[in-house]
């Protein structure tokens, strides 16, 4: 789960880590209010509120200087939508805009901390290239990356970050900063079970303070169940309908670009069957687990998600019975096309348990269903199908 800004920097003041000060805009008539309580009559920034990156090259991000600049900028976004490198053609709707007050940076690091499979730890990544996309800092100065592994009790030595603060550019009393910055957002990511918590610019003002610009936590939704706090600020209009709708109904869903519609048990055996579809040259238009406790219901509802999706021109179903019954899915694929006008194709692929039965089902329906016993074989139809 993603959150704002707005509320990310609201934890990092949970836990005593310095932020800008900021007010909400969330229609018109909150400019006034919001601009007095962050005095914005000396200047302000105005940042549009949505879960991508990259608002700051698209004018999301804007220094204004008075009340007109602020009006001029909610005139431009609020209500409008974000379209960034990372949000696809569509983009993200702006409900709300943020007015933080002006801080003289004279230094931008880069701070995020994320769980790194590799070294099995939490990761804290430094850098003093701050402000910039640090994909491409790793990729042309590696030499400003800098990487610590939080212990088993997840901290970081201090031998470590007095070692890495020249290198960053701190002096004495901004190490110390630093380490209780460090020593805050460990105990914030594993308290609430964070999965990133990416600070960019952790700045340097002119008082030689280091303060958080920009934060962007991920919360991982594993977890959410201990955190209802944080569930109440998940904001499904910056989600895709049709992700929202399969939590409800407890699908693992994820949207794509392709035009096969994929409906799959098991998220390995899911991935295994995209895979498949890229090796002949398809695409999967969505990641779809109905799970391997599958119900005629679940089946159902997850059918009519993917036909949802105006994109799909043919739909892959691979299931393999071990604990799912395959003859069940067969019912709940009858039963969806039956309440919904289907006008694409579907090729069905079932084995394991009480797959003959499920086939039978299926070949009895005389619907437009193709039945394949080999996943190399039902990917190869559905391609041909759509192209």
């Amino acid at each position: 789960m993603n959150l704002h800004e707005f509320q990310a920097k609201d934890l990092l003041e949970q836990y005593e880590i310095s932020v800008s000060k900021r007010s909400l805009i969330r229609k018109r008539d909150d400019i006034e209010i919001a601009a007095r309580a962050i005095n914005a009559g000396a200047g302000c920034v105005a940042k549009v509120q949505a879960h991508t990156g990259g608002r700051g090259k698209v004018g999301g991000v804007k220094i204004c200087k008075g009340i007109s600049d602020i009006n001029a900028f909610v005139d431009q976004w609020l209500g409008k939508r974000v379209v960034t490198v990372q949000t696809g053609d569509e983009g993200l709707p702006v409900n709300i805009i943020s007015l933080e007050t002006l801080t003289d940076i004279s230094k931008e690091l880069y701070l995020s901390f994320i769980v790194d499979r590799v070294n099995k730890s939490v990761s804290i990544i430094l850098s003093p290239s701050g402000g910039m996309n640090i994909e491409e800092v790793a990729k042309k100065t590696p030499d400003k990356i800098f990487n610590i592994q939080l212990d088993h009790n997840f901290e970081c030595s201090d031998m470590e970050i007095q070692k890495l603060a020249p290198k960053l550019g701190l002096n004495n009393s901004q190490t110390l900063q630093l380490r209780s910055i460090l020593q805050k957002c460990s105990k914030l990511f594993i308290e609430k079970d964070l999965s990133l918590l990416e600070i960019n610019p952790l700045v340097v003002n002119k008082f030689g303070d280091l303060i958080c610009l920009d934060a962007k936590i991920n919360v991982d939704d594993n977890a959410l169940f201990r955190h209802e706090d944080i569930l109440r600020l998940k904001d499904i209009s910056q989600e895709d309908d049709r992700e929202n709708e399969a939590n409800e109904n407890d699908l693992s869903y994820v949207s794509l670009e392709g035009n096969i519609g994929c409906m799959v048990n098991g998220a390995g055996l899911a991935m295994g069957t995209m895979d498949t579809i890229k090796l002949y040259d398809g695409s999967p238009a969505n990641f779809l687990d109905v799970g391997g406790t599958a119900t005629k219901e679940r089946v159902s509802k997850a059918f009519k998600l993917i036909l949802s999706d105006s994109s799909v021109k043919a739909i892959l179903v691979n299931i393999f019975g071990g604990i799912v019954r395959c003859d069940l899915i067969a019912q709940g694929i009858i039963e969806a096309i039956s309440e919904i006008s289907v006008a694409v194709p579907i090729v069905v692929r079932l084995q394991g348990n009480k797959s003959s039965e499920g086939k039978e089902i299926l070949n009895a329906s005389n619907l437009n269903v193709i039945g394949e016993d080999s996943l190399e074989d039902a990917a190869k139809k559905v391609i041909g199908l759509v192209k």
